[in-house]
């Protein structure tokens, strides 16, 4: 994580220095957990999820239009602290910012020793392809994060984090891993009990056959 410098109003130092990100599915919705660390909870404290929209590129900084990348939208999910839920919003750069008429994006926050536990739930696959993006099993997608430090120390002349000043991440990857193939097992299976089977009897008759 770096502090956001692509737009005005910057930082020169963001809170969050890293994140642990984690993901799981089970076939219909997706969960992404966030864990970082923060020396205070905030009603400000603050986290997001950002996710390509489309086959179109688009640049980690809102999608903003860059030199390198032409700019493309972005699906953002936000939490924040006092609010306490998760917010599905669109943004094509910076200043484009809006949230989504329909909502599919949960989101609850655990604050515990200093360090904040932020977790994303929402379906695979919605109604909404042109402003959602659209997780498919055992592919690769782009996925960025963000935080924000509701509060700092006055001494150090810097103001809580708010807007585009925040701590960021590039593009990662994000792979929702296709459901297990079992189908070779079950087949195995089978095969093993058809055998057993044919032995069982097999054994009956010869049993029949001594005794006679």
């Amino acid at each position: 994580m770096s502090p956001q410098v692509h737009w005005p109003t910057r930082i020169l130092e963001a809170t969050v220095k890293d994140m642990i990100v984690r993901g799981l599915h089970d076939g219909t919705n997706v969960a992404i957990l966030l864990e970082y660390a923060d020396p205070t909870e905030d009603p400000d404290d603050a986290a997001a999820v950002q996710f390509m929209v489309g086959d179109k590129k688009a640049h980690f900084a809102h999608g903003q239009p860059m030199a390198q990348v032409e700019g493309g939208p972005v699906n953002i999910w936000y939490w924040k602290n006092k609010d306490g839920k998760g917010v599905d919003m669109n943004a094509k750069g910076f200043g484009t910012l809006k949230i989504q008429t329909h909502q599919d994006v949960k989101a609850k926050g655990s604050y515990a020793n200093g360090r904040w536990k932020v977790v994303f739930t929402r379906p695979l696959a919605t109604e909404h392809p042109d402003e959602d993006t659209q997780i498919a099993t055992a592919g690769f997608i782009n996925i960025g994060f963000a935080a924000w430090d509701g509060k700092k120390d006055p001494s150090s002349g810097e103001l809580k984090e708010k807007g585009s000043q925040k701590a960021v991440s590039s593009w990662w990857y994000f792979r929702a891993e296709a459901p297990p193939d079992y189908t070779g097992y079950y087949y195995a299976a089978i095969a093993v009990g058809l055998a057993l089977g044919f032995q069982f009897v097999l054994i009956r008759k010869l049993k029949k056959g001594d005794s006679a």
